[in-house]
């Protein structure tokens, strides 16, 4: 098919460290932990590899990041950067590049070492590199942002503040649910709607519980031509599409912004369903990730993927169609609520549950979905009204 890479490129080893408040880890030992563990699974040595995309927002400048700590020996190293959908990216360079028949094998890498940049949560503006960093221009703090879509949502959609918050609860249990069954989560703890409910107030309605955490990681992949796949190993997936979307930023402009929708996520999965010859996302996809960053993102954004038709996921939530026993289960692994998110290496880390699931190596295997055959990874940036979002479509080969 022209303009699509489906079936063309397949991913055949990749590597995840364990999430979390790494202290005694820095983003070297990150990157080379991952990196190795990916190189490994798929049976290749550094040598093999003939190009490589790096993805980081606060934890390398340079290519030159990940060339050190790897000791690559003079290969292409192209450094990207999307905000929090930064991990897309670096799937998306290398999986272009091998479609095009440029090279046969590459490595893709994405790393955040947070808890090191002294990141917090309630940022307004902040100076990065003595510029004003783009992204917080303006004002706001990230949980600000999320809790103007959640009370918008409320009020567009008829939900009552007890309804409204039920809900986030409901969708924050499930992640902290699967979460706590999978050994490289960062936050590894159930917690009741209750508890969820009654949570110290961060920026109503999100508590504690409806925001994810500042998290350490890296996740890396190898990525080679399709026709070579089975040299390397029989359990291998191919990506079926990709897309990205960046926004034009006006949300804080446009007086009829109304928060509730993600355009940005919408024409990214258009470009992938359009690639992958998906139809009906709800009845073709198996799972799928969505990025988490609070838990009415997770919401807004299995609407916005037409998971779910527009204001009513509330009534799919309830359902526990979401669940990981429902129809399409959704943040298997713990989502960025639970298992963590390093901002450059989320994108991967969703394609690695995927991975996982589809080989029948979910590392707990109470988290082990059945008849895995086709995945959605949903990675986004920014904030409401101004967003940089990528989608990734994996499966069978």
């Amino acid at each position: 098919m022209p303009g699509t890479i489906k079936d063309k490129v397949a991913i055949i080893g990749m590597g995840c460290t364990q999430f979390g408040e790494l202290w005694d880890k820095d983003v070297d030992d990150l990157i080379i932990e991952a990196t190795y563990e990916a190189l490994e699974d798929a049976g290749v040595e550094i040598k093999d590899i003939e190009a490589a995309w790096f993805g980081t927002m606060a934890s390398g400048v340079t290519g030159a990041a990940l060339a050190a700590p790897l000791k690559l020996n003079y290969i292409p190293v192209t450094h990207v950067e999307n905000a929090c959908g930064t991990g897309a990216e670096t799937l998306r360079g290398p999986a272009f590049a091998i479609a095009a028949g440029v090279y046969d094998i590459c490595l893709s890498v994405g790393v955040e070492k947070m808890k090191d940049t002294g990141y917090g949560g309630l940022h307004t503006l902040r100076l990065q590199s003595d510029k004003w960093h783009p992204i917080y221009v303006g004002g706001g703090t990230g949980p600000g942002r999320y809790a103007l879509a959640a009370t918008r949502y409320f009020s567009k959609y008829g939900l009552s503040p007890e309804e409204g918050k039920r809900m986030l609860a409901k969708i924050s249990v499930k992640s902290h649910h699967n979460g706590a069954r999978n050994p490289k989560a960062h936050l590894r703890i159930e917690v009741t709607e209750e508890q969820v409910i009654n949570a110290p107030m961060i920026a109503w309605p999100l508590g504690l519980y409806d925001c994810c955490g500042v998290t350490d990681g890296a996740s890396a992949a190898v990525l080679c031509r399709a026709d070579m796949a089975k040299n390397f190993r029989d359990d291998y997936i191919t990506i079926k599409g990709s897309g990205i979307s960046v926004g034009p930023s006006w949300g804080k402009q446009k007086e009829d912004y109304d928060y509730t929708f993600w355009p940005e996520t919408e024409a990214a999965c258009k470009q992938a369903y359009e690639m992958a010859g998906i139809k009906n996302p709800r009845k073709e996809l198996d799972m799928a990730e969505l990025h988490d960053c609070f838990s009415i993102a997770e919401a807004i954004a299995t609407e916005s993927a037409g998971i779910s038709e527009r204001g009513r996921v509330k009534e799919d939530v309830d359902a526990g169609v979401f669940t990981q026993e429902g129809e399409i289960p959704i943040n298997i692994s713990g989502g960025l609520k639970s298992f963590g998110h390093p901002i450059g290496a989320s994108g991967g880390r969703e394609v690695y549950e995927f991975y996982k699931q589809f080989q029948g190596k979910a590392e707990d295997p109470s988290r082990q979905l059945k008849n895995v055959r086709l995945g959605l990874a949903h990675n986004q940036g920014g904030h409401p009204g101004r967003f940089q979002c990528g989608v990734t479509i994996i499966g069978a080969p």
